[in-house]
């Protein structure tokens, strides 16, 4: 069967998002231009603008998905954990999957970085931050948190993106100390 002008136009677009999302993990947003894309890509310079407004709107429509993919990743994390103890070892856990991938731990620091200067992904950011904390403010009161949840949510998510960003740079963390900082933090306190 021969391929539509639609298949190959998605096929396309598809390259050209996850160029653009290897390219701002390797040389951060700033300095990723169309003709990097393009040439990443395998395509023309001409397809980039073609298929996009502007570099931005690739940008945003590539990197914006990389976050909420997180979301979905602690949700199914999260889905299996019963109790405080096994969600926070997972949580802490799942930052040692970035170990052997500088590159991916970039991400989204640079995306995060990105939405502090452009709205659009700013906003879109906004959204999947706060499925993010709705995800572990949902798991904290499956594990016996009461109405502060949503706050211990905020203050867990704060904490596992700044040591993101720790990693990124290179500290390293003992995923078994920070569990247990992290499981006194958000343990609900008794009476």
């Amino acid at each position: 069967m021969a391929e539509t002008a639609a298949t190959r136009g998605q096929r396309t677009r598809d390259a050209l998002c996850a160029a653009a999302v290897g390219l701002v993990a390797e040389v951060g947003w700033g300095r990723v231009t169309t003709r990097l894309v393009a040439e990443r890509a395998g395509v023309p310079v001409g397809a980039v603008h073609y298929h996009f407004r502007s570099l931005t709107d690739l940008l945003i429509e590539a990197c914006a998905p990389v976050l909420r993919r997180v979301v979905d990743e602690v949700a199914a994390g999260l889905g299996t954990a019963n109790d405080l103890s096994s969600g926070l070892d997972w949580l802490v856990g799942s930052l040692t999957g970035y170990a052997g991938d500088p590159a991916a731990l970039r991400l989204p620091s640079e995306i995060f970085l990105a939405a502090t200067r452009d709205e659009r992904l700013g906003e879109r950011i906004d959204l999947t931050i706060e499925e993010f904390r709705a995800v572990v403010a949902g798991w904290l009161e499956r594990c016996g948190h009461g109405p502060d949840a949503p706050a211990a949510a905020t203050v867990l998510a704060a904490a596992m993106d700044g040591l993101l960003l720790y990693r990124a740079v290179g500290v390293a963390i003992d995923p078994t100390a920070l569990a247990g900082i992290l499981r006194r933090i958000v343990t609900p306190l008794p009476g």
